[in-house]
């Protein structure tokens, strides 16, 4: 998990997108490893090279640009000692020699880095201000002093250092030597790094990498040399590498000693089938026929994450890894302004959902016959969610206490389910769509601009007798074509198990599906002898993406007058989007009376489904309003050291 804090300005920082934390534990071989190294820290990185061409090519028109690139390259020449490695300034004499978690590092100097040094420079000052040139200033203070006495080549740095016993036997073999131990070099705290504010949210993210990078050489560089063993001094200082966690030393040892990796011992290989599809259509189900007890919906209740995430708060948290992207170019490729995060755990969000519908349905425990729970981010499996929440709802027994994991097709996967366990229990069912992604996203852009935080709960019960339902038609699908059931994945190993969306196969199974709903829909009778596609009074989809949504709607026959959407305000929180969407049409006046709604899920896993049902805006529940976990730092504190603070240090 990898959760933002709130810093003492009361923003959201995400800590992941500029300290680097990978889980080596998922990596076998130094190729594992270097996949994830290349593509988060090389693939949008500048060389030095690269840096001195756009120079003389006169490529950069503004200042923040050239900031941008300086940090992204000295990431990338940090690409191995951020994840890895704690560097510590070490006496030569007091160096163990033998220990085999002891390493230095081999470097050759960077023979041209003079000259590109100088060319930076002169840039930097031929550049016009931008509107925070103070800001600017500063940032660039910090990365130029680490830019400008880097001493040695960074394209040929190794994964796996070679111990001090290896150095040693390596016939000139450099590695840097300080002339001195500097105990008191100042460096910013972790509270610092969050505490940022920048005056200019892309120009926050730029000050936190100088932060970060800074603190990479605790010592004045200017005075770094690079040696061979036989001319280190005893009392001369080197920087030894150390593991930085268990993780990282255990990764360490296997793949020096050669361990064999997972693919070794994978089962042998297999051609995967193409797809075939099912020897009959599966028919939507009409619940009016299917079923003797019929759903009718009591209650539904929502719950959003307590802290808005603005766009401008995804910029401020820029990673090192991502193009850059502006607050309204995220509106325009997503169609979403903000999203909701929460401190509070997944489980509390589901119990206070619960308890809000059970109290609107006026229900008790003793009558509740069944407990689902729909949601694909659930931190517990035993015991699981439906488990411990109706343990928690003081319910001494159900019939079934389940969790469902569809994903974007939670809400029709768990009426499907609701309706199914009323007929065995005839009692009501509670069915709660929970997400909670906040602290799954870490550095990846496409999944930090799209997902969020909520839950909703509604409760099922039997209709009176003779009387009509609520949930009309109901219809579930999965599966596909390879591709698309792996087009959103968590965990991810390949993203430092992070979640991850493929959008080109996402936006394909979407495509597909919608295709399939509105042609079942159109064969399906409604009433007046029209089609029941053509009885619809509103859609509610899945907030996958709104921009998306809106084009394979259209192209599916669907005007975009006719679907609701809240995506601009709640992200997209999977399972808990439609019915949070439904709550919200009732909130924003477009469903006044009860209303034939068609609800159509789809994503990942290549699931798919949708209800059609009626909402009434009688069944709402007052909304749940969470306080925040962890109320904000006082916005003064005594003695903080500030980039000024360490740029007067280094004599700047």
């Amino acid at each position: 998990m990898k959760p933002f804090v709130v810093n003492r300005h009361g923003r959201l920082v995400f800590p992941a997108n500029f300290s680097p934390e990978l889980d080596f534990s998922v990596l076998d071989s130094v190729a594992a490893a270097e996949a994830v190294i290349t593509r988060d820290f090389e693939s949008k990185a500048p060389t030095g090279t690269d840096i001195a061409a756009r120079v003389a090519a006169g490529s950069y028109s503004r200042r923040f640009d050239l900031l941008r690139d300086l940090g992204q390259n000295l990431f990338w020449v940090n690409r191995w000692a951020l994840p890895l490695y704690e560097k510590r300034p070490t006496r030569w004499r007091d160096l163990p020699r033998t220990k085999s978690d002891v390493f230095l590092p081999v470097v050759t100097p960077w023979v041209d880095g003079a000259a590109k040094v100088a060319a930076v420079r002169r840039t930097w000052d031929a550049l016009p201000a931008g509107r925070h040139a103070e800001a600017e200033d500063r940032i660039f203070g910090l990365l130029f002093d680490v830019f400008a006495h880097r001493k040695h080549h960074a394209t040929d740095l190794a994964a796996v250092k070679p111990t001090v016993a290896e150095f040693l036997d390596t016939p000139g073999a450099m590695t840097f030597v300080l002339p001195d131990l500097e105990p008191d070099y100042p460096t910013f705290t972790t509270t610092e790094i969050h505490d940022v504010d920048g005056p200019a949210p892309e120009l926050e993210a730029l000050t936190r990498w100088a932060m970060v990078l800074h603190n990479q050489y605790p010592w004045t560089r200017s005075r770094t040399e690079l040696r061979e063993a036989t001319a280190i001094g005893d009392d001369d200082v080197v920087v030894a590498f150390h593991p930085r966690t268990r993780e990282v030393a255990a990764f360490l040892e296997r793949v020096r000693n050669g361990a064999p990796t997972r693919t070794e011992l994978r089962r042998p290989s297999r051609t995967r089938p193409t797809p075939a599809a099912p020897v009959t259509p599966y028919p939507p189900v009409t619940v009016a026929e299917a079923f003797a007890v019929q759903p009718t919906l009591e209650a539904l209740a929502v719950v959003r994450g307590e802290h808005v995430c603005e766009n401008d708060d995804v910029v401020r948290n820029s990673s090192f890894s991502w193009s850059p992207m502006s607050a309204a170019e995220i509106s325009a490729k997503t169609g979403i302004d903000r999203r909701r995060y929460s401190e509070h755990d997944i489980g509390d969000l589901a119990l206070a959902a619960a308890d809000a519908a059970l109290a609107k349905a006026g229900r008790g425990p003793e009558e509740i016959g069944a407990v689902l729970v729909a949601t694909c981010t659930s931190d517990r499996l035993i015991p699981s969610m439906s488990t411990w929440l109706s343990g928690e709802l003081g319910i001494l027994q159900t019939h079934c206490s389940a969790d469902i994991v569809a994903a974007c097709a939670g809400l029709p996967y768990g009426l499907a389910e609701a309706v199914r366990q009323l007929q065995e229990v005839n009692r009501p069912v509670l069915l709660v769509c929970v997400e909670k992604f906040s602290d799954k996203i870490g550095g990846v852009r496409t999944s930090r601009m799209i997902f969020g935080d909520g839950a909703a709960a509604l409760v099922v019960a039997p209709a009176a007798e003779g009387a009509a339902g609520d949930v009309e038609i109901l219809q579930t699908y999965a599966s596909g074509p390879a591709a698309q059931v792996n087009s959103i994945i968590w965990p991810n190993p390949e993203f430092d198990n992070d979640i991850t969306v493929y959008g080109p196969e996402v936006k394909a199974l979407v495509a597909r599906y919608l295709q399939q709903m509105i042609s079942e829909l159109d064969e399906l009778p409604g009433p007046d002898g029209r089609s029941l596609l053509d009885a619809i009074e509103l859609i509610v989809p899945h907030q996958a993406n709104r921009t998306m949504i809106v084009q394979l709607a259209e192209k599916a026959g669907l005007r975009a007058d006719q679907l609701y959407f809240d995506i601009g305000d709640m992200g997209n929180v999977s399972a808990a989007s439609i019915p949070i969407a439904l709550f919200d049409a009732v909130r924003d006046g477009v469903i006044t009376e009860p209303t034939r709604v068609f609800a159509p899920g789809f994503g990942a896993g290549a699931v798919g489904g949708y209800a059609v049902l009626t909402v009434d805006p009688a069944i709402m529940a007052p909304e749940v309003v969470l306080r925040p976990a962890v109320d904000a730092l006082p916005t003064q504190r005594v003695g903080a050291t500030t980039s000024d603070d360490v740029r007067v240090a280094f004599g700047a």
